[in-house]
């Protein structure tokens, strides 16, 4: 192909599709997959999964009327949770794509919830006119669709629990949607603390996925490549770097002044790349990569949200005064 042949759409389709399947966060249900053991009131020595439990099979009905479709995580979404003065706020966690907020967070809901926290794990982005299983994926409206559903969720949070307002942990996809809520929605007013784990904020190159995506929009193949990944995955080429998603999300930087950031990197991630794509400046900001201070850790893009030493940054994120490395395994 000489430099200047368009490339076919369906290639272009088919890369930037390929992309952003595999930034769900949803890990395989293998029969073989261990099940998350009970948690113990124990520290952070205390063992925790590395994967997700099988998953159960979704709730046909729920997924028709546009509901969560998935059993709550462990120790999430008891709306009559009463924070307490050692944890004041409400702690929203948000899974990637292609995940729920039943599987992504097993590990982390109950770790949290023994703390003492009041602990919420919605599935967002359902398309409920999609048959199943297409109609039980988590994450796939355009992030725009999703940040207007995690507002109308916050808000619901706060007047259940009279909190103020709430921390955010996010997972891949749901580490950058949140930021549109936050920088467009109204939510620096109602988030305190913003956790991102294998955050793009610079969206992922993935193999040239968002080269291909920037060449087919340039040779005018946007309406044929948009039908075919958009209706299938909505955020799918918004996570590619360039995409118009990103560059109104930047522009004046991402972070948002009174919102504290941390963000968690793996130099194993796969999915977002470069990993470096999830460093962010800002004057409120800490930027954390897992290698630095765990060589030996070999957390990918999905296994960081089951990675005790990552729960333990999570923590310290949330309870500053409480903060202490953590235990390298």
């Amino acid at each position: 192909m000489s430099p200047r042949t368009p490339p076919h759409p369906l290639l272009a389709a088919a890369s930037a599709l390929a992309a952003a399947l595999l930034l769900a966060t949803a890990a395989p249900a293998a029969a073989d997959t261990p099940q998350a053991p009970a948690p113990t009131a124990a520290e952070d020595g205390a063992a925790a999964p590395y994967g997700p439990p099988e998953l159960p099979e979704p709730d046909p009905a729920a997924a028709a009327a546009g509901e969560d479709p998935w059993p709550d995580a462990p120790g999430a979404n008891d709306f009559d949770c009463e924070p307490t003065d050692d944890h004041p706020r409400p702690v929203v966690l948000l899974h990637g794509y292609g995940a729920n907020g039943f599987a992504n967070w097993q590990a982390l809901s109950p770790r949290l919830a023994l703390r003492g926290y009041c602990v919420f794990a919605p599935t967002y982005g359902l398309r409920s006119e999609l048959p199943l299983p297409l109609s039980a994926v988590g994450g796939a409206v355009p992030m725009e669709e999703s940040a207007q559903e995690l507002s109308d969720y916050v808000d619901r949070v706060l007047e259940a629990t009279g909190a103020e307002e709430v921390d955010i942990v996010g997972h891949s996809e749901g580490s950058l949607m949140p930021n549109h809520y936050v920088k467009f929605l109204g939510g620096a007013d109602k988030v305190a603390n913003y956790v991102a784990l294998t955050p793009l904020w610079d969206g992922t190159r993935f193999f040239g996925a968002s080269e291909v995506n920037r060449i087919g929009e340039e040779w005018g193949l946007g309406p044929t490549l948009g039908r075919s990944v958009d209706e299938i995955c909505g955020p799918c080429r918004q996570f590619l770097t360039g995409s118009e998603f990103l560059e109104e999300m930047n522009e004046g930087g991402a972070a948002v002044p009174g919102v504290t950031y941390t963000t968690v990197m793996t130099k194993y991630d796969f999915l977002v790349q470069p990993y470096t794509s999830g460093f962010l400046e800002g004057d409120d900001v800490t930027n954390i990569v897992l290698q630095d201070r765990c060589r030996t850790d070999l957390s990918g893009h999905i296994g960081v949200a089951f990675d005790p030493v990552v729960h333990r940054y999570v923590f310290n994120a949330l309870d500053p005064e409480s903060a202490r490395p953590p235990l390298c395994i």
